[in-house]
Order: C-alpha cells, then sequence, then structure tokens
C-alpha cells in the first residue's frame, strides 16, 4: 500500500520536474535564437535597415565593425599588445516591468 506522504512525495517530484523542463526548453528556445542571430557590418546601411525593421527593432543580431575609444584603449596587464576599450551602453530598456518577488519596477 502507499502512503499519502509517499503519494505527496512522488506529486510534488513530478510537480518540479515539470517545471524545470518547462524553463529548461523556454531557455533553449532563447539560446537558438541567439545562435541563429545575423551578423551585421556597423556601416552607413545599419540605420537604414533598423528603421525599416518592424518596430524599429532588431531582436537579435551580432554587430561586427571597428570600435575606436572615446579617449585611450585600455593596455592589458595580462597579455602584451592586447587593448580594449570599455562600453559605456549596455542596453537601453524602454518599458518597466513590474517584479512581484523584489516589489520594485
Amino acid at each position: 500500500p502507499i502512503t499519502p506522504g509517499e503519494l505527496l512525495c512522488l506529486g510534488s517530484s513530478l510537480a518540479f520536474s515539470g517545471l524545470f523542463y518547462y524553463i529548461y526548453r523556454k531557455k533553449a528556445r532563447v539560446v537558438a535564437r541567439i545562435q541563429e542571430a545575423p551578423k551585421l557590418q556597423v556601416d552607413d546601411d545599419l540605420p537604414a535597415l533598423v528603421s525599416a525593421a518592424e518596430g524599429r527593432c532588431l531582436p537579435y543580431v551580432a554587430l561586427e565593425g571597428i570600435v575606436l575609444p572615446a579617449q585611450a584603449a585600455l593596455n592589458s596587464h595580462y597579455h602584451e599588445g592586447l587593448q580594449g576599450v570599455i562600453q559605456k551602453l549596455l542596453l537601453k530598456e524602454h518599458r518597466l516591468i513590474w517584479n512581484s518577488l523584489a516589489r520594485s519596477w
């Protein structure tokens, strides 16, 4: 005979397995979209391409081009000849989403 405690454990195990599988599939779809992102060059045609896109937004793209530093490039202390720049703006979010767990926007 199966006890109510065993049924509760089995049910909660199935529920958590279903939840984690749903999250896994959702993240796998996002990763697939990112890997299939078109590669665009940073040139004079890019603003026209963005303006022609639906909602004036390109969801996932990989931009390739030359980056010039605003002041001076950063030199690596660990690898000679390796230089980098700091990107000032990473993401600009235009809409606010209420986070009920943190109780913030």
